[in-house]
C-alpha cells in the first residue's frame, strides 16, 4: 500500500506518517534480517492518520460501533476492578491468560455451540497476535499456506513476514471450493510440498462477506483429516449473523470426527474485538495442546501475557447479571440490530450510486461487503477520493496484484448518513457516463467534471474477478467451468 494517498488527501506533513529516505536505509540495510525484505505494511494500519480526521469518513477499517457501549456501564466495571483487584490487574499475568478470562471464553464459544477444554485455550493480545503466533510456531521461509482469494488484509504482512508461500484459492458464495482445495494440494504433494496449514475465515469472510456451506465445512474437515493437514479458523463475526440459520463451527465438526470433545487438527481463532472492544485487545486460540504449547512459548518471547487489567474487565463484564440475562449476551443482539440497518443502508446507497457500475457480495452477517467496479483501479481510486477511506482489494492478495477493481467497505462503524455520503462520493469520484446519480439529478456526468479512473493492470493484473463478486453458487450450472464431485455442492 503506497503513503502517497495521505497527500492526495491532505494529509498532514508529520514525520510519523513519512518513510525514511534511500539514503537514510542505507546505512542499516547490512543489519537487517533477510525476513525483513519480505515485510509489507497492513492497509489497515496505513489508514489510521487518516481516519482519525474528523472530515473523513472510514468505510475502510473493520471497526464495530464502540459508542454502543453505555458509558455508565464502563465506569462502573473499572471502579470495580479497581476497588476490588488493583494490585493484580497492574501486576503481570499468567501466560495463557487468567482463569477468569478463559471461562468467558468458553462461555462465547458456547453460545456458538462449541464446547471446548479451558485447559487448551490461551489469551492473546487480539486476534491477531493468534495469526502471528501460529505463524512463528510452524512456518520457516518457503513453506506453504493455502487461503482464500481474496483474503483477510491483515493476515498477508505476517505471512509475508515470516517468508511463506501462499497458494490463495478463489471463493464463490459459498466459500472455498473444496475441490479446487484439493487439485491444489495434489499438485503441491506431486512438488513435495506439504502445506503447513490452511487459513479460512468461514463465517461472513473478510473481506468477501460470504459464508462457507455446511457441505463445504464437513468436507474440509474431511480433506484435513485424511492429508493429516491443520486448519487456522479464524472466526472473529460468527456471532454477528443478521439472518439464516447458524452453522456449526469447523472446530466443532472435527471435534465431533474424533470423539473426545476436543479438536486435533483444527486451531480456532477467537477475539473480544467485535462483540465487545478492539481497544481491550484481547482475543484467543483453542488449539492441540502440542501446538498450544508451542503458542505459550512464541508469546512468552513476545509479550510474556496479555494486559491483566482488560483480562479483569472482561471478567467482571461477563459476571454482570448473571448467566441467564447476561449483559454481553444482549449487548450483541443490540449490535446485530444496528449492524443489520446499516448493512441494509450501504446496500441502498451502493445500487444508488454504483447501479450498473458495479457487483458485490450480500452478506448474511459481520462487517464487511466486497464491491468491484467496472474499469476502475480501486487503489488509484483511493488517492482521488473526497474525504472517504476504503481498502483497495489489492490489499486482500499476497502478489498485490490480483483484486485492482474491487474494494473492502465496512458498514458497522459509521452513521447511517455517512454510509450514504461515503458511497455518494466515490460514485462521484468513479465518474463515466452510466451514473445514476446525474441522471436523477439532472446534473452534468461526473465525467464531464472528473474524468473516470482508467487503470492501465499488467497482464498478471486481468484476473477473473467476476468469479469471486459474481460469486455463483455451485449449484448453479456455470458453462465456464467444469461440472464438480458432489461432494462439493
Amino acid at each position: 500500500m503506497e503513503l502517497r494517498y495521505r497527500a492526495d488527501m491532505g494529509g498532514h506533513d508529520d514525520r510519523r506518517s513519512t518513510r525514511p529516505a534511500a539514503h537514510e536505509l542505507a546505512r542499516y540495510e547490512a543489519l537487517f534480517a533477510a525476513r525483513t525484505r519480505g515485510m509489507k505494511s497492513s492497509a489497515m494500519r496505513e489508514m489510521m492518520a487518516l481516519t482519525e480526521r474528523p472530515e473523513v469518513i472510514s468505510l475502510a477499517g473493520g471497526l464495530p460501533d464502540t459508542s454502543t457501549f453505555a458509558p455508565a456501564l464502563y465506569e462502573k466495571l473499572m471502579t470495580e476492578v479497581a476497588e476490588e483487584s488493583t494490585a493484580r490487574a497492574l501486576q503481570y499475568g499468567p501466560t495463557e491468560g487468567m482463569a477468569a478470562t478463559v471461562r468467558c471464553i468458553v462461555e462465547v464459544m458456547a453460545a456458538e455451540g462449541t464446547d471446548v477444554d479451558p485447559s487448551e485455550v490461551i489469551v492473546t493480545t487480539g486476534g491477531q497476535q493468534v495469526i502471528d503466533l501460529v505463524s512463528k510456531a510452524l512456518i520457516d521461509a518457503g513453506d506453504v499456506i493455502v487461503a482464500e482469494a481474496p483474503t483477510y488484509p491483515g493476515a498477508v504482512p505476517t505471512f509475508s513476514a515470516y517468508q511463506a508461500a501462499v497458494e490463495q484459492i478463489e471463493i464463490d458464495a459459498d466459500g472455498m471450493p473444496i475441490d479446487e482445495l484439493e487439485s491444489v494440494l495434489d499438485r503441491l504433494h506431486n512438488e513435495g510440498r506439504t502445506p503447513k496449514f490452511i487459513y479460512t475465515i468461514p463465517n461472513f469472510q473478510n473481506p468477501g462477506g460470504v459464508t462457507m456451506s455446511l457441505a463445504r465445512r464437513r468436507r474440509l474437515v474431511e480433506v484435513a483429516r485424511e492429508r493429516e493437514l491443520l486448519i487456522l479458523e479464524d472466526n472473529p463475526y460468527g456471532l454477528l449473523r443478521y439472518e439464516g440459520e447458524p452453522l456449526p463451527t469447523l472446530y466443532s465438526l472435527d471435534a465431533e470426527a474424533v470423539g473426545r470433545g476436543g479438536s486435533d487438527l483444527v486451531i480456532y481463532l477467537g477475539t473480544f474485538s467485535k462483540i465487545l472492544s478492539p481497544g481491550l485487545r484481547l482475543g484467543w486460540a483453542v488449539a492441540p495442546r502440542p501446538v498450544l504449547e508451542k503458542l505459550n512459548l512464541g508469546k512468552q518471547g513476545t509479550d510474556l501475557c496479555s494486559s491483566p487489567v482488560t483480562q479483569m474487565f472482561v471478567a467482571a463484564y461477563f459476571a454482570e447479571r448473571g448467566a441467564e440475562d447476561a449483559e454481553w449476551v444482549e449487548y450483541v443482539g443490540r449490535l446485530k440490530d444496528l449492524y443489520r440497518r446499516r448493512r441494509d443502508v450501504m446496500f441502498e446507497a451502493l445500487e444508488e450510486n454504483f447501479g450498473g457500475r458495479a457487483s458485490w457480495t450480500r452478506p448474511e452477517g459481520g462487517l464487511f461487503i466486497w464491491a468491484t467496479l467496472d474499469g476502475v483501479d480501486t487503489t488509484d481510486l483511493l488517492a482521488r477520493s473526497e474525504g472517504v477511506a476504503f481498502v483497495p482489494g489489492r490489499a486482500a492478495y499476497m502478489d498485490g496484484r490480483r483484486g485492482s477493481s474491487s474494494m473492502r467497505l465496512n458498514f458497522a462503524g459509521v452513521p447511517d448518513e455517512d454510509i450514504r455520503e461515503g458511497i455518494r462520493r466515490i460514485g462521484r469520484i468513479m465518474g463515466g457516463d452510466t451514473g445514476l446519480l446525474g441522471a436523477l439529478t439532472g446534473s452534468p456526468s461526473p465525467a464531464s467534471s472528473s474524468p473516470a479512473v482508467e487503470p492501465s493492470p499488467k497482464p498478471e493484473d486481468q484476473s477473473p474477478l467476476a468469479d469471486i463478486v459474481s460469486l455463483p453458487r455451485r449449484d448453479a450450472p456455470n458453462p465456464a467451468r467444469p461440472a464438480r464431485s458432489r461432494r462439493d455442492r
